[in-house]
């Protein structure tokens, strides 16, 4: 990863947008990619900013919201304050779909005992950028920085932009999730349907009765065993055939 590729999409510059795309390739989940996310973003922002921040991502899916993520424990720790506090600039920023900023955490109005726990951490500034997403699903970029007054308007609009570029490839990797776990679905749903059809076929053979009658002899059996109808099905054809029945992908 080139962190400095942040400074150079100012001008442009495509690699911030390729790295992101790689990560979503090269991550095996959306939890994966949002914690190479939050790497990649301290480290950008810090090497944009010379100045060391911590980053976290907070998600809101299916009507629950979590730290999904971070850059460093720290940045988990601060994100779950403010899930503790019930409000905060980052869930702000997620909800009312705007960058915050919070300058000065010491003296902070709006949220006064979230602004006092971070500051006893160490972190004087925050800044939350809000990450788009589709469906009901909420986001937000949360940046940490141990000075004040540390996201000028320069730093404001890099975070922003970073976060433009970041949504796309957040909603690539919940797409990218999504279809795996239909094709999981998929999977799982046909080698059940093999196991009972061939089950059903085996009580055809020995009862010399209709495909109809064998699936209420089985639908029977699953409820009198208090087992789920595959497994019924999967036990009838191992007793049988002396291996589990396989379905066969082509």
């Amino acid at each position: 990863m080139d962190p400095s590729a942040l400074k150079a999409l100012r001008h442009g510059d495509d690699a911030v947008v390729e790295q992101l795309q790689n990560i979503v390739i090269d991550s095996r989940d959306v939890n994966e990619f949002l914690h190479e996310l939050c790497d990649y973003a301290a480290r950008a922002i810090s090497e944009s900013m010379e100045l060391p921040v911590v980053c976290a991502v907070t998600l809101s899916r299916r009507h629950r919201t979590t730290t999904a993520a971070w850059s460093d424990p720290r940045a988990k720790v601060m994100d779950e304050i403010q899930h503790n506090h019930g409000a905060g600039p980052c869930l702000h920023a997620m909800n009312a779909g705007i960058t915050v900023l919070v300058p000065d955490t010491r003296h902070d109005k709006r949220w006064p005992e979230y602004g006092q726990a971070i500051a006893q951490l160490g972190q004087l500034s925050v800044l939350a950028v809000p990450l788009t997403l589709d469906g009901d699903s909420k986001a937000a970029l949360n940046i940490f920085a141990p000075d004040v007054n540390a996201f000028g308007s320069v730093a404001i609009e890099d975070a922003e932009l970073f976060a433009a570029h970041a949504q796309s490839s957040l909603r690539l990797a919940v797409r990218v999730a999504a279809g795996q776990q239909l094709a999981a679905d998929l999977r799982a749903a046909m080698e059940s349907r093999t196991a009972i059809d061939l089950a059903a076929g085996i009580i055809m053979g020995q009862n010399r009765c209709s495909q109809e009658e064998a699936m209420a002899i089985l639908v029977r059996a699953s409820s009198s065993r208090n087992q789920k109808l595959r497994t019924i099905a999967e036990q009838l054809v191992a007793a049988v055939a002396h291996e589990a029945p396989v379905t066969h992908f082509h």
